[in-house]
C-alpha cells in the first residue's frame, strides 16, 4: 500500500495521505491503525493465545510485503506495537470494550510510530503525522467497536479469557 496507495507518490519514496491539515503521512499508517483494532478484536473473541498468534502472523506477513530496506523497521515496529497495544488491551477490556480498544490502540500507535521512524530513518520527525493517520482508523472503528459491544451484551457474550 505504502507505494502504490495515496494522493502523492514520491518517485523512490512512499505514497503520501493527508491526515491533517498541512501534514501527510505514508499510505501504510492507515492499515496500521487498523491492524491495532483487529487484533483486540480477535483476541476478545478467540482469546489470548489467537491474539499472540495474530501478532506473530503479522509480523512474518510484513516480513514479506515491506521493502528489504524497511523490513526490520516493519517488522520490529509491528511486533512490539501490537504486543504493547495487548498489554494494555487485556486487562482493560473486562471494564469496557470501547475504553480498552481506544487506550491500547493509543498506546500501540505511540510504539510503531517511534519504533518504526527510529530504526527506518534515524529520527522522529515524522511522528505526528504517523500518530495521527493512525489514529484516524482506531477512531473510525469506534462506532462498530460501540456496535459490537451492545450486541455483545444483548445475546450474553463473555470475552474469551475474561471471567465475570
Amino acid at each position: 500500500m505504502i507505494g502504490n496507495v495515496g494522493t502523492e507518490c514520491v518517485p523512490g519514496g512512499p505514497c503520501l495521505v493527508p491526515v491533517a491539515p498541512g501534514l501527510a503521512a505514508p499510505s501504510g499508517v492507515l492499515m496500521v491503525g487498523l491492524a491495532l483494532v483487529m487484533r483486540d478484536l480477535v483476541q476478545r473473541r478467540l482469546g489470548l493465545g489467537w491474539g499472540a498468534g495474530a501478532i506473530l502472523i503479522g509480523g512474518a506477513i510484513s516480513w514479506f510485503v515491506a521493502p528489504p530496506a524497511l523490513v526490520v523497521a516493519s517488522v520490529a515496529a509491528f511486533l512490539f506495537s501490537e504486543a504493547a497495544d495487548m498489554a494494555v488491551f487485556t486487562p482493560l477490556q473486562k471494564h469496557g470494550l470501547v475504553a480498552a480498544v481506544v487506550l491500547s490502540s493509543i498506546v500501540g500507535i505511540a510504539v510503531d510510530s517511534a519504533l518504526f521512524l527510529y530504526l527506518a530513518f534515524g529520527d522522529l520527525a515524522c511522528f505526528w503525522g504517523q500518530a495521527i493517520g493512525k489514529g484516524w482508523m482506531v477512531l473510525a472503528a469506534i462506532p462498530f467497536i460501540a456496535l459490537l459491544r451492545r450486541r455483545d451484551a444483548r445475546m450474553g457474550f463473555t470475552p474469551a479469557g475474561v471471567t465475570a
